[in-house]
C-alpha cells in the first residue's frame, strides 16, 4: 500500500529553520501532486504548500518568502525548507499525495516554535 513517512519536525526558536521530508513509497511524487498541511491545536487543517506533477508550486500566503516546496525523484521524496520560523508555525504538518483520484496521507510531524 501506499506510505507516506515524515521526518524532520521538532523544537526549534523562533527565527530557526526545519526541513520536513516525506519519503514515498509505492507512489510517485513526481507524478503525483504533493502537498504538506499543517494543523494547530484547535484549528482546521490548512494547505501550507504543493507541488504538481508539472513541478508547479505554491504556498499560502502567510508562509511565502519563507517555506520552499521541492521534491527529489530519484529518492522518491519531498521536501519542505521552513525558514524564519514563528510562534504560529507550531503544528502537526502533514504530506499529501493525490493520484487516481485518492487521497494519501502520512502520520504527520510536530513542529514547535518556542523559545
Amino acid at each position: 500500500q501506499v506510505q507516506l513517512v515524515e521526518s524532520g519536525g521538532g523544537l526549534v526558536q523562533p527565527g530557526g529553520s526545519l526541513r520536513l521530508s516525506c519519503a514515498a513509497s509505492r507512489i510517485s511524487v513526481s507524478t503525483s501532486a504533493m502537498g504538506w498541511y499543517r494543523q494547530a491545536p484547535g484549528k482546521q487543517r490548512e494547505l501550507v504548500a504543493r507541488i504538481t506533477s508539472g513541478g508547479s508550486t505554491n504556498l499560502v500566503d502567510s508562509v511565502k518568502g519563507r517555506f520552499t516546496i521541492s521534491r527529489d525523484n530519484a529518492k522518491n521524496t519531498v521536501y519542505l525548507q521552513m525558514n524564519s520560523l514563528k510562534p504560529e508555525d507550531t503544528a502537526v504538518y502533514y504530506c499529501n499525495a493525490q493520484n487516481w483520484a485518492r487521497d494519501f496521507w502520512g502520520q504527520g510531524t510536530q513542529v514547535t516554535v518556542s523559545s
